[in-house]
């Protein structure tokens, strides 16, 4: 195919296709693999087999995924006079010569961190437009060139880069997709924060604190693969359609193996079908009770008042009741699980044994210890004094029997507070009802926190490489520890918004927060600067901040949209229709459109759109070029996005929650889910926090 080699664009496209061409073969060469050659059993087969496999998707090449989308053209020093093209996974020709370096790489970073002050010896960085996979424009930043503008995109951010702006609104259909080609240089400097450090990133609605998260995991994926293999990673989010939401930007950044999954699917030890009031959440998710199902599961531990008689052949060993002490004594003392030291127990008692009968001139091995550690007498001695503990019993027992509750809360909990605990009496107070198997009790999602400590304090927890966790504001205590378990021996991301918390025990700083999992010494990043949301709408927002959230930034949104807000006042008996004439309207744009109401007003406004013919998702459903309105409850909108926004009734959002600063944060939530536009429709008088 012929170039007009005067034709920069020309010869643009004509790099892409040839770097599709390397791709395509770089994807062949792998199928053509022969693992007979290579394998000399059976289970090599599977292993290389399922590795193949997983290197043919990473090296799929999406039509409508731009395979580069930069370029860097550097001056001097070793790099002198090369060029490098940025994108998503790294391409090579037949020589091995790369044709597309990946984004992660050390040699890209400059395409995000370079400036006209620090420009890192790039010449040239130039950003490349699509439309579909189709290479359409592009758009040049001459760094080493005083008089040329600077674009946003670059550290002194003077005026707005158009592709940069046009991808970052590009309309929003299906789930969410990465922001590598968007990344600006505060969010690169957390992306590539080192592994051994926890991060948390505290960020207002539309600064990409999600994203930053995910690119980071895929960043630390690419520096330390090897490691990570080993001891893997994990991405939790608040629920199943955000986790939906999101889940294709890793396969799109060519990471395959990450694991996605909720709290509730971290302690899925006893199955939840219950639920609990605010008041008693709170209280099951405090701190403190960690240290009451700590008392109670060593409450189990008694001194031997008995010696212990072995009895061998014709010979017997007693060990006194005061060494057998000394022994349980030891192990308590030290700072090992519950069941590591019931398990060490025998052995210890077997040693003991087996010094006497050194003392008798015999010379026992390790064999004989193991068979003294398994005697019926040390048997006996272990169950009596260390008994097995079942965590779900033990929390079972704590929430229904008052006594037990009291004897290991003492000091820890009030007696209101322990009231609360306890599963519901009988009408009239008639006693407590015997305690339910633990197949058969209705548990609730913080009790099942509870059994997660309690298992823990039993048996360790393994711990993950890498844990990162999204809508972190609306965790409890003993959530953060049940996460923090699982990254022991690892580091964590943490991202949230104090600003969007909504449970009864949403944590009020991330200090707090940080402590609860184990990670005091992370390092808090804000990031302030807003690419989603349209600067008429967070304004608008923002104004319930000082009610909600004293103190807190916020939020600086570069992108202008005149327009874009929307405030439409309808008689109440016209709200419905009205709001079902808002969404036929956002429908007249492209992109996806969300209808956000509070969770009380989703029937009724499901009926108005069935009524009028107007066909609607749920939340976690897929947006398509069909079907592009959801139906949003406003307990599930955090963390979503969608380019046209309607929020029906205000007042009923607040009004829904069960007091009204976490009404307040619902209603922020609400407002800041649009990309371009947002509808506000209501009939009766809107939150008097929203006055200017």
């Amino acid at each position: 195919m012929s170039v007009d080699v005067d034709d920069p664009l020309a010869r643009e496209r004509a790099h892409l296709s040839a770097s599709r061409a390397a791709l395509r073969a770089m994807r062949e060469d792998v199928e053509s693999l022969d693992i007979k050659d290579v394998t000399a059993n059976w289970v090599n087969a599977v292993v290389l087999t399922r590795q193949i496999e997983d290197r043919v998707k990473a090296l799929a090449d999406l039509a409508d995924t731009p395979l580069f989308f930069g370029r860097l053209d550097y001056l001097h020093t070793t790099q002198e006079g090369q060029r490098f093209y940025i994108g998503r996974r790294h391409v090579h020709d037949a020589d091995g010569d790369p044709m597309v370096i990946d984004w992660r790489a050390p040699v890209s970073q400059p395409y995000y961190q370079a400036s006209k002050k620090n420009p890192q010896d790039v010449g040239l960085r130039r950003r490349f437009g699509y439309t579909g996979g189709d290479l359409t424009a592009y758009e040049d930043e001459h760094l080493s060139d005083p008089a040329a503008e600077t674009f946003f995109g670059s550290a002194e951010g003077s005026h707005t880069s158009r592709l940069l702006q046009a991808e970052i609104e590009r309309p929003r259909v299906g789930p969410m997709r990465d922001i590598v080609a968007t990344i600006q240089p505060e969010q690169d400097e957390i992306v590539r924060s080192d592994l051994s450090g926890t991060v948390c990133v505290q960020g207002g609605p539309g600064t990409g604190k999600t994203a930053v998260g995910l690119h980071r995991v895929a960043y630390l994926l690419y520096a330390h693969r090897e490691r990570l293999a080993r001891t893997g990673t994990l991405v939790i989010g608040p629920n199943r359609s955000f986790l939906h939401y999101i889940e294709q930007v890793l396969p799109a950044l060519g990471e395959l193996e990450v694991k996605q999954a909720t709290v509730d699917d971290l302690v899925a030890h006893v199955e939840v079908r219950g639920t609990d009031e605010a008041a008693t959440a709170v209280v099951k998710g405090d701190a403190r009770m960690a240290e009451v199902l700590r008392r109670a599961v060593w409450s189990h531990v008694s001194l031997p008042t008995e010696p212990l008689m072995v009895v061998r052949g014709s010979r017997r060993w007693r060990v006194p009741a005061y060494e057998l002490e000394e022994i349980v004594r030891e192990l308590t003392d030290r700072d090992i699980r519950y069941g590591a030291a019931r398990e060490a127990l025998p052995q210890r008692i077997a040693h003991a044994v087996l010094v006497r009968m050194e003392q008798a001139g015999e010379a026992p091995d390790d064999r004989v210890q193991n068979a003294v550690a398994r005697n019926a007498a040390v048997k006996a001695v272990v169950k009596e004094c260390w008994p097995a503990v079942d965590p779900a019993k033990l929390v079972l027992r704590l929430l229904s029997d008052p006594d037990f509750l009291a004897e290991h809360a003492a000091g820890v909990l009030s007696e209101d507070e322990q009231k609360l605990l306890l599963w519901a009496k009988h009408a009239l107070g008639s006693p407590m009802p015997k305690a339910r198997g633990v197949k058969t009790a209705k548990w609730s999602a913080a009790d099942a926190v509870l059994v997660d400590e309690t298992t823990d304090l039993v048996e360790r927890t393994h711990s993950l490489g890498h844990v990162v966790v999204d809508e972190a504001q609306d965790l409890s205590p003993m959530q953060y520890r049940a996460i923090g378990r699982r990254c022991t021996t690892g580091s964590a991301t943490v991202l949230g918004d104090l600003a969007q918390g909504t449970t009864p025990w949403a944590t009020e700083s991330w200090a707090q927060a940080l402590a609860h999992l184990g990670k005091p010494e992370a390092v808090v990043e804000e990031l302030t600067a807003g690419f989603r949301v349209p600067r008429e709408v967070i304004a608008y927002a923002s104004r319930l901040l000082p009610h909600m959230s004293p103190g807190l930034a916020p939020v600086e949104s570069v992108r202008e949209n005149p327009g874009s807000l929307e405030i439409l006042r309808s008689a109440p008996e016209a709200l419905d229709a009205s709001v079902v004439a808002a969404c036929v309207e956002a429908l007249t744009h492209e992109g996806s459109i969300g209808l956000i109401a509070a969770d009380a007003r989703i029937a009724p406004l499901a009926e108005a759109l069935d009524a009028a013919g107007m066909a609607y998702l749920s939340p976690g459903e897929e947006t398509t070029a069909e079907s592009r309105l959801t139906l949003v409850p406003a307990s599930l909108a955090k963390g979503l996005e969608y380019d046209y926004v309607v929020l029906d009734e205000p007042s009923a959002v607040v009004d829904g929650e069960p007091d009204e600063r976490t009404g307040l944060r619902r209603l922020y939530v609400a407002l800041t889910r649009a990309v371009s536009g947002l509808a506000v429709v209501h009939a009766t008088d809107l939150p008097e926090q929203l006055a200017p």
